[in-house]
């Protein structure tokens, strides 16, 4: 694998090989030394330009288990901060050696930019850009989705049969747009739920359903709901009238938690705004996997991040 940069793009076959050595990292993750020697002399640089603590410190301590050496940089107080370019930057990077850039920035298309731009030899895994997509938050959601599901007899396997409904932000939701495809490589069925004013106009090309009404979808008893997170930092409009009605029709409360089949996980990225999207009740409840999909993060960047560097490299920084 050369680099991450999306779901779309990613074949059944590759999402599959991520997932199984995600189930082999984990594994290792059970052990009293939880350290493998696999990276040992390899630089893995998070490169932040979006505040991020819980993906940054997940992609350091996948680093870190597999004994890279990791180096954080913020945009924040950098130089980036007194205006030097991406490319500047990139080149810095590759000066100092970095052999994979875990790269979150404001701007859709940014981690591709640095992937294609041959500023830098480096691997370029995207952690996030605008509103476009996050692959590894996908590939972890996936792979809760899976061991909730099968267990220890998930290996091998993908979510055909399965269903998943996303709800929420789905205009802004760079999480759902990267969940949206990897679901439907891996034969899940997905449907979206959120306010109108909150629906991708471009949706239409997209392999879902959309509805506006929760109620409805719960009656319908999904395999997952994953709850998503109000960003109320990147809305500059109305979107709905007041976060209480937003809660009210849009909100997995206690009565929609126990409207759920048996069997159904609720999901969230994290993190939540308790109260708003989803009440205490189904945050803390048997059925949510938040927990699981911290762990899961772990092991599933630990394997992006494997299969990026283990493999040997080229003189052009190809993998071979």
């Amino acid at each position: 694998m050369r680099h991450l940069l999306d779901t779309k793009t990613l074949s059944r076959d590759a999402a599959l090989r991520i997932l199984d050595v995600a189930e082999d990292m984990a594994d290792t993750q059970q052990r009293e030394v939880k350290k493998l020697p696999t990276l040992r002399g390899k630089t893995v640089v998070n490169l932040f330009f979006e505040d991020s603590t819980r993906t940054r410190i997940s992609f350091e301590a996948a680093a870190k288990r597999l004994s890279a050496d990791v180096i954080n940089f913020s945009a924040k107080g950098s130089s980036v901060s007194k205006g030097e370019s991406l490319q500047d930057t990139a080149q810095t990077l590759q000066a100092m050696g970095a052999d994979a850039v875990v790269m979150r920035h404001g701007a859709s298309g940014a981690p591709r930019t640095l992937a294609t731009s041959g500023w830098i030899t480096a691997g370029v895994v995207n952690a996030g850009d605008g509103t476009h997509e996050h692959p590894t938050q996908a590939l972890l959601d996936a792979f809760t989705i899976r061991k909730r599901r099968f267990g220890a007899d998930s290996r091998g396997r993908d979510l055909s049969g399965l269903a998943v409904t996303i709800v929420g932000d789905i205009l802004h939701s760079r999480v759902a747009r990267s969940n949206v495809w990897l679901l439907h490589t891996l034969g899940a069925s997905v449907t979206l739920v959120a306010p109108p004013t909150l629906v991708p106009q471009d949706v239409s090309a997209w392999p879902v359903r959309v509805l506006y009404d929760l109620d409805a979808a719960v009656a319908e008893a999904p395999d997952a709901l994953m709850m998503l997170r109000i960003q109320l930092e990147r809305m500059n409009a109305a979107y709905f009238p007041t976060e209480r009605e937003y809660s009210r029709r849009w909100g997995l409360d206690a009565t929609r938690l126990a409207g759920l089949a048996a069997d159904s996980i609720v999901m969230h990225p994290g993190p939540m705004n308790r109260g708003l999207e989803i009440s205490a009740d189904a945050a803390d409840s048997s059925r949510s996997t938040v927990l699981d999909q911290v762990a899961n993060g772990v092991s599933v960047r630990m394997a992006v991040l494997y299969l990026l560097l283990a493999g040997e490299r080229d003189d052009d920084g190809r993998a071979a």
